[in-house]
């Protein structure tokens, strides 16, 4: 596991963005036709999202070879509603980059048969040829997608009824209101979050600064279950400062050294003009 810490959200949200845009024109030319980009919804990605849109405007980056699954959706609301996650994806990012419609994939919380739509999602998945990056945004108690406490660290995608920690904390989105906010979603599983190539996890603001903790300086359990990720070869937590206010100070200290030796190194430096780092760890 690696850990880069900013100062402040936006530079968070810089880091990331920058980083998959230079995976996409890295990886797309060199080893295959698409990338395969896996997605969060809520407030932690939206900085990212314009980022990687101001990208796009200036000609940075393509998004017509990638194809992007989304990590959840709410079950038994419009995908118009406007606090559905189809809904969300558009207006804050698809509707502003040159990505084809068919290659955007959400689950569909109105299907007729959810348990077929959580097992056709994970196959969707593995014939665009599996998760090349996903990035993730974990809640305030640790969990990551709608895999919240007690869930198994070998789910797949599937059906979950949601704790009332997380309907209240999503209550700010419809009018602040818990008897608005749908009960059930579909969620990817903690497995399906695993087998991806490489994971990025967003973490930002002092609310997160247990869940941080627990998730990097204790063991893994299925209570914390974003705490899965340290068993992930390729998984880099992207944190701002007030996030770290519960890592010990050795700790912190630690991984802030690695950036600063890791940025010394020629193999490791950042190309020219570009401010996407060339580091796998």
């Amino acid at each position: 596991m690696r850990l880069i810490i900013r100062d402040n959200k936006q530079e968070v949200a810089n880091w990331i963005a920058d980083y998959v845009v230079y995976k996409i024109n890295t990886v797309v030319p060199a080893l295959k036709e698409h990338f395969v980009l896996g997605l969060p919804t809520g407030s932690s990605p939206i900085p990212i999202y314009q980022r990687l849109i101001e990208l796009y405007k200036a000609d940075k980056v393509s998004f017509q070879n990638v194809i992007t699954f989304n990590m959840d959706e709410y079950i038994g609301i419009p995908e118009n509603h406007p606090q559905s996650y189809h809904s969300f994806m558009w207006k804050h990012l698809f509707n502003h980059i040159d990505i084809p419609e068919n290659n955007v994939n959400i689950p569909n919380g109105n299907a007729i048969d959810l348990e077929f739509e959580c097992a056709e999602y994970e196959e969707k998945i593995k014939r665009a040829g599996g998760i090349d990056l996903f990035i993730a945004g974990i809640g305030s108690d640790g969990h990551i997608a709608f895999n919240e406490p007690g869930s198994s660290l070998s789910s797949r995608t599937r059906i979950k009824l949601l704790t009332y920690d997380t309907i209240v904390a999503n209550s700010r989105f419809f009018d602040n209101d818990v008897n608005k906010v749908p009960k059930m979603a579909i969620t990817i599983g903690i497995a399906t979050i695993m087998d991806a190539k490489e994971v990025i996890v967003i973490v930002t603001g002092y609310n997160k600064a247990h869940a941080l903790d627990k998730i990097v300086e204790q063991g893994v359990n299925h209570i914390w279950t974003a705490s899965m990720l340290q068993l992930h070869p390729h998984c880099i937590i992207v944190c701002d400062e007030e996030s770290t206010m519960e890592l010990k100070v050795g700790t912190v200290k630690y991984f802030k050294d690695i950036e600063i030796e890791m940025g010394k190194l020629p193999m490791f430096s950042y190309k020219k003009n570009m401010t996407y780092p060339d580091i796998e760890r």
